[in-house]
């Protein structure tokens, strides 16, 4: 008669199965340690160039987009007429806000050193880091942008370390009328 053995449930290898789960250890722990890939790392570099209220070039090239703030276009592009849309605000009005907060940004940034710190994701979908910027003198940029009424408030989750902060200092700058609050067109 013919031995029939008990079917065995689909383990694999367990020396296998060891390795790949020390591989995943490894490569997880390398990755966390690696700068500016985990949570709150800290990068520096010297401002190159503005291009907007809330994007800018290191002079390594890196571009960097400020977490938690949303400025107005200053330029003509398809996310300015969804803006216009979305908002109910005339074209030209967007870019003269957007000129505006571009120049703000400028004149806080331009030439600056900065430390950049990120927050749980570190680049958007179009490969910009993504990051809270400080300058040497410990002025929190994200911040000091919403508080001086030149940004709105974009949070994106999991990016959403200081999302209350900015909240506060929003409703603070658009009570005050401050930046693009003033005239009370945005």
């Amino acid at each position: 008669m013919k031995r029939i053995r008990p079917r065995r449930t689909p383990r694999g290898n367990p020396a296998v199965m060891l390795l790949v789960l020390v591989a995943a250890l490894v490569s997880g722990l390398v990755h966390l340690s690696s700068p500016g890939k985990k949570a709150g790392a800290d990068m520096q570099g010297v401002v190159e160039h503005v291009y907007d209220g809330d994007t800018f070039r290191l002079t390594d090239q890196r571009k960097v987009r400020l977490i938690g703030i949303d400025t107005p276009e200053s330029r003509e592009n398809p996310k300015l007429h969804k803006d216009a849309r979305r908002s109910g605000q005339d074209v030209a009005t967007i870019l003269k806000a957007g000129r505006q907060a571009s120049q703000f940004t400028k004149e806080l940034l331009q030439g600056q050193r900065v430390r950049l710190e990120t927050d749980v994701q570190t680049h958007d979908r179009y490969g910009r880091l993504l990051a809270y910027v400080y300058l040497e003198d410990g002025t929190f940029v994200n911040a000091r942008i919403i508080a001086s009424g030149y940004a709105s408030l974009m949070t994106i989750p999991p990016n959403v370390q200081h999302a209350d902060e900015f909240r506060d200092l929003l409703k603070e700058a658009r009570k005050k009328r401050l930046g693009l609050w003033k005239d009370g067109s945005l």
